[in-house]
């Protein structure tokens, strides 16, 4: 409820959170994760922008390309995010606030906000960084029209290594006939188990 209360607010193109958490689950599953490790991080993800609850609408729906001044407002959903998880006591909370901080991160180290690089970016923050990636690029969103899916793998495929983990990249594009589906998806339902 907590992410799909971010999505609404930022105006993304329906079922962003879900098709995100699916991509991820997806993610998990063909990097050998335990059922366990799978529920956890298929939830925290869910939360990825929740931070956007905090950047005023004017900056969060602007159809056109943000500012320089407007972008580094944009940035701090991320520190956002984390603040509003990080006091929680529940492990999905936990990895849900590692996520929201980390998931602007980019392999090379040239992203947002502690400039990590390479493994020291969690797991889980390097799952959603292509899930996140791959559904705005394929989706209509108030600034921008969706890309064509041989223009978001080329995309992938040219990033791999600087942008994203690219053994993560290389599970996406072997996958993504299955990606396709999950995208195709109209309406998506998740029972947790073993909670």
């Amino acid at each position: 409820m907590l992410g799909e209360a971010a999505e609404v607010r930022s105006k993304e193109t329906g079922s962003h959170i879900h098709r995100v958490s699916e991509y991820v689950k997806l993610l998990c599953q063909e990097s050998g994760m335990t059922r366990d490790e799978i529920n956890l991080i298929y939830l925290a993800s869910m939360l990825h922008d929740l931070g956007k609850l905090g950047i005023e609408d004017k900056i969060l729906n602007k159809p056109d390309k943000l500012s320089t001044e407007e972008f580094e407002q944009m940035k701090l959903h991320c520190q956002i995010g984390y603040e509003m998880l990080k006091s929680f006591p529940q492990p999905v909370m936990k990895m849900a606030a590692k996520i929201a901080l980390e998931h602007h991160e980019r392999y090379d180290g040239s992203g947002y906000p502690q400039k990590l690089k390479g493994e020291e970016i969690s797991l889980p923050a390097r799952m959603v960084a292509i899930a996140d990636v791959f559904d705005a690029l394929g989706t209509d969103r108030v600034y921008k029209q969706a890309w064509n899916q041989e223009k978001i793998v080329k995309h992938f495929s040219e990033e791999q290594g600087r942008l994203f983990d690219p053994v993560l990249v290389s599970v996406l594009v072997k996958n993504m006939d299955q990606i396709l589906c999950i995208k195709q998806q109209k309406s998506f339902r998740y029972i947790a188990s073993n909670w």
